[in-house]
């Protein structure tokens, strides 16, 4: 608990920074929001037009340059080599991290009400952690039918009236922007790895796995939208800011 009152100010900052910009731009028709999550995250359906508040396009550009070679020189090239390991065991690594991520989707389920969508997560850690054999496998989901609902802190933010802010984008994290950039503080501290008894570079160590092979199991979606888009970056943009409020609407 000590570690979580600081986070509080960076909440309250968030609704006074972010709240004349929600008035002030257009009603929005989201990405983590767990790490684990494959890029085609940024695909999303037809709806109206998103308009991001982007006053810091030059920095995040610069950003988002080094994020890409980045990806190109050393992430993706690790993430190929890591798909020696077949497919159905790299599926159950990303199935045990994302029962290992429940926690921060059943709390924020619960901050905003959403007490049926608390009550699945639970069922499925329940299901998952025992028949699932430490969540490698879904059966929540083959069997019961019972899909994820992601959930974060910068969703529950937006639901209480938080608006976006500024778009921002992050070395290594990529896209986000002020509330969701807040909110994955918060975050941090419903995540189970924060509170193992390990060194910090062994907490690094899990997360680069988690993320390389989450990255082994995308169909190079990222790929493709630099080859089709006139601007990826303006592309990934809109992108992000289209998904995230959709998700906050959910």
């Amino acid at each position: 608990m000590k570690h979580f009152v600081p986070c509080l100010l960076p909440v309250l900052l968030c609704f006074v920074l972010t709240a004349p910009v929600a008035a002030e731009g257009p009603e929005m028709a989201p990405l983590s929001s767990e790490q684990s999550e494959p890029l085609d995250e940024f695909i999303f359906e037809e709806e109206e037009e998103v308009r991001a508040f982007d006053p810091i396009e030059p920095f995040n550009r610069g950003i988002f340059w080094f994020n890409d070679k980045f990806y190109f020189y050393l992430l993706k090239p690790v993430a190929r080599a890591y798909r020696v390991v077949p497919e159905p065991a790299r599926v159950s690594v990303s199935n045990f991290f994302s029962n290992l991520y429940t926690p921060g989707r059943l709390v924020n389920s619960l901050l905003q009400f959403k007490f049926q969508d608390g009550a699945r997560e639970l069922v499925r850690f329940v299901m998952n952690s025992t028949i699932g054999i430490l969540g490698l496998f879904d059966p929540a989901r083959a069997v019961a039918g019972l899909s994820r609902k992601d959930e974060d802190f910068g969703q529950t933010l937006g639901h209480y009236g938080a608006g976006g802010g500024f778009y921002m984008v992050w070395p290594f994290f990529g896209p986000t922007n002020l509330r969701d950039g807040l909110g994955s503080l918060v975050d941090g501290f419903l995540d189970p790895v924060y509170y193992f008894h390990i060194k910090a570079w062994e907490r690094f160590g899990i997360k680069a796995v988690d993320t390389i092979n989450a990255t082994s199991l995308d169909k190079d979606t990222y790929e493709s939208i630099k080859e089709e888009a006139l601007d990826p970056y303006v592309t990934i943009r809109n992108a992000y800011t289209q998904r995230r409020e959709g998700l906050i609407r959910k």
